[in-house]
């Protein structure tokens, strides 16, 4: 663990990491390490990971201890390349990661293997809902993102249940999302979607509305 700590300062460049840091409204602290160069540095310890068989979880939760965000990005590659090993009960370990130094840079990067768990084990349905509710807008921003990449596997019954309860918010990053689901499975199924707007347009924030129907 350590020695992924002390590859990336290594390659830190304060120069990048002022942008970066801007980029985020400066709410975290950067090495410097864009991302092309973050995954071919950590590419061996990634694919050693992969093959490992096991999820260090420790890792995981020392790595988002660290005051540098991209050891933050680096626990997320290794949870994307061990996707595979995901099971239900992780899903309160992805909830807890998202109520931590909460931002869309970390968050939005969950909704990949939250949404495999959930298409795995459809009976994490339920968890799903329950997310699309909670008092942490995060946690509802992954509930409404987490069918993001699952294109002909979307549930639009679900979908159309944790997009539903959150009308109404007047939390940028929970209508933003809105739309952005709209609009990722309008490219999948387009009449859905439009069909969709039009019954809840007067319900939908004009964020959500404008993003949703870029493709539509």
């Amino acid at each position: 663990m350590q020695e992924v700590f002390n590859l990336l300062k290594a390659h830190a460049d304060p120069e990048t990491a002022v942008g970066m840091a801007a980029y985020q409204r400066n709410q975290f602290w950067f090495l410097g390490i864009k991302t092309p160069v973050r995954r071919e540095l950590t590419k061996p310890i990634i694919k050693a990971a992969k093959q490992s068989g096991v999820i260090d979880w420790y890792f995981v939760e020392t790595a988002w201890e660290q005051d540098a965000r991209e050891y933050q990005y680096v626990a997320l590659d290794m949870l994307k390349a061990q996707m595979d090993l995901l099971v239900p009960d992780h899903l309160a370990r992805f909830q807890a990661l998202a109520m931590r130094k909460s931002w869309w840079d970390t968050v939005d990067n969950m909704a990949h293997e939250v949404g495999h768990i959930v298409v795995t084990y459809p009976e994490t349905k339920a968890t799903m809902l329950a997310w699309s509710q909670h008092d942490d807008f995060w946690v509802r921003r992954l509930a409404i993102l987490h069918q993001l990449f699952l294109k002909d596997q979307t549930d639009t019954a679900l979908m159309t249940a944790i997009l539903t309860v959150n009308f109404g918010s007047s939390e940028f990053f929970i209508n933003k999302a809105i739309g952005w689901a709209l609009r990722q499975y309008s490219k999948t199924n387009p009449d859905w979607v439009r069909e969709f707007i039009a019954s809840h347009e007067d319900e939908m924030s004009a964020l959500s509305v404008r993003e949703g129907s870029k493709y539509v």
